[in-house]
């Protein structure tokens, strides 16, 4: 019989974490879940437990810390039978750029990118030695559309989308697989933490269905996927725009159009 990996889930006291934990429970994983609230993991393990028979560890950290962090890094390094790795975890906050203080904006950036990609350099080496092995990043639409104002927010989201298309073209040969999910509105904590009304906004999907899109998308081995995203095809051809400019990026001289003016 063939043994399923467990699955680490950071951000797993609620919200999409908690979500991809009881998705991942019911397939018949084993699940390591982190976050800073011991209270609701333990309350999400047991129930994980009676409805689905999975063991179920919990590690509370904060992974902002660097200490915490590294337990879990330690974890993932060390730990033979977690194959897949769900970066969950997250933070916004309230206001503009100009509003949020230089601390707000450095918790973003070491919860949203920093604790991020050092779990996936914990563990990556492990999976490409093994040969498989899965890492999910939960990104979002917003890390490509400045538009929408979240300014620091979206940078880290941007990061995470570059991270995990890099580490497809780089570890994807090798048995790993990297998945990017780009979620839009979602109704989560994250919300009412950065000041805003979740029932006053329009087009919130419900963390179920955005969990229950993703892992259609993991399981279809998708690189990028963008649940609330009616057409793939306007994807498809955003990538091949990019993808369009790139030769002519290698070029010894500025383009005339700077040069003659």
């Amino acid at each position: 019989m063939t043994t399923k990996p467990a699955v680490l889930v950071t951000g797993a006291s609620t919200g999409i974490g908690a979500m991809y934990a009881d998705r991942f429970a019911k397939r018949g994983h084993d699940l390591v879940l982190v976050a800073r609230d011991r209270s609701r993991m333990e309350h999400l393990a047991a129930r994980l437990r009676a409805e689905n028979g999975v063991g179920v560890d919990i590690i509370k950290a904060d992974l902002t810390n660097a200490a915490e962090l590294g337990q879990v890094e330690a974890r993932v390094h060390g730990d033979a039978s977690i194959g897949v790795l769900v970066n969950n975890a997250g933070m916004s906050a309230p206001g503009t750029f100009v509003e949020q203080t230089p601390d707000t904006v450095a918790a973003i950036v070491n919860l949203n990118t920093t604790a991020l990609v050092r779990l996936a350099a914990a563990v990556a080496p492990r999976f490409v030695q093994a040969g498989t092995g899965a890492i999910v990043n939960i990104a979002s639409v917003v890390g490509v559309a400045p538009e929408l104002g979240l300014t620091v927010y979206g940078a880290t989201k941007a990061f995470v989308l570059f991270l995990s298309q890099g580490l497809q073209l780089e570890l994807g040969p090798k048995g790993v697989y990297v998945q990017a999910v780009l979620p839009a509105a979602t109704r989560t904590e994250i919300w009412a933490r950065a000041g805003k009304d979740v029932d006053a906004m329009p087009g919130v999907m419900e963390v179920d269905a955005l969990v229950d899109a993703a892992l259609v998308g993991f399981d279809r081995r998708e690189p990028i996927t963008i649940p609330p995203l009616p057409d793939a095809a306007q994807w498809d051809a955003y990538q091949a725009a990019r993808q369009a400019m790139l030769p002519n990026f290698v070029q010894e001289q500025a383009a005339e159009r700077y040069r003659n003016v």
